[in-house]
């Protein structure tokens, strides 16, 4: 068994062989999670997870977005949640590293979708970018309880790491734990809970050794799999079935384990 908990397959990098990239997904995933970064993105993901069993979607707006949620993005969210293949509230975050929606916008809409994400009893999806102060701040205030989420392609310390272990919270780990410099990353890879961890590509960025400055695909989460399972010490088997259980607990897929 071996799930990419996160993905982006909609994207314009895969338009040319996308149903080819799927068919090997097909062959070789147990699941795996496309996930919006806005209206549009999170419509596209309901639309891929309608069209493969095995594909499922979170819906969300990502920060760099958070500008142009227009007045009534909340019950457009809402209503693509009600979908039977949407299974997590996400991307959502906060972006201080890039800034294309201010912070004050950026936490609010956060914020409202974490309340979402309560309401609606879903799991959340957290992209973090040197925001950990603020993030952490709002997670401690509003993190809906007892859906739980994920921090995704988790880069920020270990005591970070910790307290977000603390709220209940999964890590996720992608392809930039097998790049030569991320001895801070590798050493979390060591010590995460294995009954927290998740691994996922975030395709078609941050392709994992060997193949970066490729594209990223979804079967290249096997990569991150095996590099943690090497840093472990462990059977790269065993990783990629515990991060897979991990990730069917957490959605709740309906999946047979």
């Amino acid at each position: 068994m071996l799930i990419d908990s996160h993905a982006h397959l909609d994207n314009e990098r895969f338009h040319e062989d996308r149903e080819a990239v799927i068919a090997k997904c097909g062959e070789e995933l147990t699941a795996l999670l496309n996930v919006g970064y806005d209206l549009a993105s999170s419509q596209r993901s309901i639309q891929l997870a309608e069209a493969y069993p095995f594909i499922y979607a979170a819906v969300g707006v990502h920060p760099h977005d958070a500008k142009e949620a227009p007045a009534d993005y909340l019950q457009q969210l809402k209503t693509m949640a009600s979908h039977p293949k949407v299974v997590a509230i996400g991307e959502i975050g906060l972006d201080y590293y890039y800034d294309l929606s201010p912070r004050e916008i950026q936490k609010r809409v956060f914020r409202e979708q974490l309340l979402l994400a309560k309401e609606l009893n879903l799991p959340y999806i957290i992209h973090n970018r040197d925001a950990h102060g603020d993030i952490m701040e709002i997670l401690r205030q509003e993190a809906p309880y007892p859906a739980n989420g994920v921090l995704h392609c988790f880069s920020a310390s270990w005591e970070i790491a910790q307290e977000c272990l603390k709220l209940g919270l999964y890590i996720s780990l992608a392809g930039p734990v097998t790049f030569n410099n991320a001895g801070k990353l590798k050493d979390i890879a060591i010590k995460v809970p294995l009954e927290r961890l998740l691994v996922e590509t975030d395709c078609p960025y941050l392709t994992p050794a060997p193949h970066r400055g490729k594209r990223n695909q979804p079967t290249y989460v096997r990569y991150v799999a095996e590099h943690i399972a090497q840093l472990r010490g462990i059977d790269p088997a065993q990783i990629a079935q515990i991060t897979a259980a991990n990730t069917i607990e957490l959605f709740r897929l309906p999946l047979i384990t």
